[in-house]
């Protein structure tokens, strides 16, 4: 898949996983995007670990697959940003 396609599946792929875990994050709209496309990247790896098939085109698992990375990437990078600001202001 060009470079072109995973920007554009990991940038669905990071709205929907914003979508499904709102809150406030730091970084907007460009760590969003770079956290769809790791995240479907991520999501390709684990689906051609587990069943063979990985992100190939745009299809329905694709996406499925790349929104799991990214959903994973948004929680630990939540977690990450989130126990470094509690140690700022406590």
């Amino acid at each position: 898949m060009g470079i072109l396609a995973w920007i554009v599946i990991g940038l669905v792929a990071g709205l929907i996983a914003k979508a499904i875990m709102p809150g406030k994050d730091p970084g907007g709209f460009i760590v969003t995007t770079l956290l769809g496309v790791a995240g479907a990247l991520l999501g390709g790896w684990i689906g051609s670990a587990i069943t063979g098939a990985g992100l190939e085109g745009f299809s329905f698992w694709s996406l499925f697959l790349a929104v799991v990375g990214a959903l994973l990437l948004l929680a630990v990078y939540r977690m990450a940003v989130g126990s470094r600001h509690r140690r700022a202001t406590v």
